[in-house]
């Protein structure tokens, strides 16, 4: 018992926890900060329609293409370094990004600050890893963590509105400097810095070959999500299914491999990146319709409709924070099921949505949904992060994260191409006979293009073709609502199943691929204590 307690983490900590929050918070924040600006960046840079897709993308882009990287480089050269590292750098990008002058040099800055977030998210993660030892107290920790993400991804959108009430479409970008600043002050005094003391020399090779899998897969999602048909997106997917078996490949040959493929010989691990996958898979899908309801179908604000999502949000916050709490009495496994059928209960519940008074049933629901979910998602992520050894925690955090953002662009990519396909089909057959043909052809691609062609028509055909498109939104929104639901059922079945005693589950770590020893402790070293 005396042994157990001296693991248990004390102030220092939680103030490093604290501290670990606030570049989560903030790397969450651009993911969506930048989504009210664009009509002020527009008028400002006055970027092509390609240029401002790659405004708005390549940030997320370049974080899922270098997670795995990143992690791998925080194992071999400290945690904390490379957190510092790219603290440094995101602030740097934040100051320019915030005074582009032309829309290649915002590209350009936003893909920087892509590549500086990647180091920021598995190196977080780890040092988590690393500063909790106490299981109990590291599925709080990461609860917190989750907490802020959760947090920071929600206010992203309004903090931007306030911003732009005042200030000019650059000031998104500024709230990065002055977060970082404070990190590199006190981060070195509250961290701790953790390596890998056997670590070998990073493989060039494979961090490109991880790089460009992940970007041609993400990219390919993306462009099926959009609606395209030109074979770009079916070659994206094919190059990186072709790139990503090299990668694969090379990692069994490798002594010291960029992704130890090890980890998922470990049960617990490979089942909980299975599980983060398909949530956000599932979740990604309902959000992608969700906020096009309450602007495009109810006709809300960008501004309005994100206030409405506070609640959802708050929820997601509370599911994350309980569910450590409950496994205290409960089993890991009953939690996460329950989580995950409790989402699925809120994605059925949006199945009988209309187009007419469905906002009650859309808070609910996503209510509900969010709950269960994020409860799931904070305990896959200890699970995850916890089973593997802790020299190879950055690489274990990096691996959940890519899982994450890869059931990202396939939720929006699949649910988002299947309700779609709903959509264009109900309209089509639903649409007022005195549509002009080349009005309906544009009516049926998207809702928004429903909502710019009747601005155009007659009074009585722009009525009905709208609430026709809206009922066609709605059913396209339902069906996609049922599918993840159906899931999520499948998937806590699989949970309870497959982790049943995961919570007992202390069995020796894999060693990493190609070695033939144990490995080594990793190196872990606490800044001076400061305070008594």
């Amino acid at each position: 018992m005396a042994a157990r307690e001296s693991k248990r983490a004390g102030r220092r900590e939680w103030w490093g926890l604290a501290t670990l929050a606030l570049p989560t918070m903030l790397v969450a924040m651009d993911l969506t900060v930048l989504h009210l600006a664009v009509p002020a960046l527009s008028e400002a840079l006055e970027p092509s329609s390609s240029e401002l897709l790659w405004i708005t993308d390549i940030y997320g882009f370049l974080i899922a293409g270098f997670l795995i990287t990143m992690g791998s480089l925080g194992d071999r050269i400290g945690r904390r370094r490379l957190l510092l590292i790219g603290a440094f750098g995101f602030g740097v990008a934040s100051l320019l990004a915030s005074f582009s002058t032309t829309p290649e040099m915002l590209i350009l800055t936003r893909a920087l600050l892509g590549v500086a977030g990647a180091t920021l998210m598995p190196s977080t993660l780890a040092l988590i890893r690393s500063m909790f030892q106490s299981p109990a107290q590291r599925g709080m920790a990461i609860g917190v963590w989750m907490t802020s993400f959760v947090t920071g991804t929600a206010i992203g959108p309004l903090i931007g509105g306030v911003l732009l009430e005042s200030y000019w479409w650059g000031s998104v970008f500024l709230l990065g400097v002055p977060v970082m600043v404070l990190l590199l002050i006190i981060g070195p005094m509250l961290l701790p810095e953790v390596a890998d003391p056997v670590a070998g020399r990073p493989d060039l090779l494979s961090a490109l070959l991880s790089l460009v899998t992940i970007l041609a897969v993400v990219f390919g999602f993306k462009q099926f999500a959009e609606g395209s048909s030109d074979p770009l997106p079916w070659a994206c997917m094919a190059l990186g299914a072709g790139l990503g078996w090299i990668f694969f490949r090379r990692q069994k040959f490798l002594q010291d491999p960029l992704l130890d493929l090890a980890l998922f010989t470990r049960r617990t691990f490979g089942v909980a990146v299975a599980m983060q996958t398909l949530a956000v898979f599932a979740m990604a899908g309902v959000q992608f319709f969700a906020g096009q309801y309450l602007q495009l179908v109810l006709g809300m604000s960008p501004l309005r409709a994100g206030l409405w999502s506070l609640p959802w949000t708050l929820m997601g916050i509370t599911g994350s924070m309980l569910a450590p709490l409950a496994v205290r009495r409960i089993s890991r496994s009953a939690v996460m099921a329950g989580g995950l059928a409790l989402g699925a209960a809120g994605f059925g519940a949006l199945a009988g949505i209309d187009s007419t008074a469905g906002l009650t049933v859309l808070v609910v629901g996503m209510v509900i949904a969010s709950l269960g979910i994020s409860g799931a998602m904070a305990l896959s992520t200890d699970l995850a992060v916890g089973s593997a050894p802790e020299e190879r925690a950055g690489s274990a955090a990096a691996i959940s994260e890519t899982g994450s953002e890869l059931g990202l662009a396939l939720g929006i990519a699949v649910l988002g191409s299947i309700g779609a396909v709903v959509y264009r089909q109900e309209l089509a057959g639903t649409a007022p006979v005195a549509t002009p043909p080349e009005s309906l052809e544009l009516a049926t691609e998207t809702l928004g293009g429903a909502v710019n062609v009747a601005a155009e028509l007659p009074g009585g055909v722009r009525d009905t073709l709208l609430a026709s498109a809206h009922e066609a939104f709605t059913t396209g929104m339902a069906v996609t609502s049922a599918i993840s639901s159906a899931v999520l059922i499948a998937l806590a079945i699989a949970v309870s199943i497959l982790l049943r005693g995961a919570h007992r589950d202390n069995d020796r770590a894999p060693q990493r691929a190609g070695a033939d020893h144990e490995p080594a402790p990793p190196a872990t070293t606490f800044p001076p204590e400061t305070t008594p």
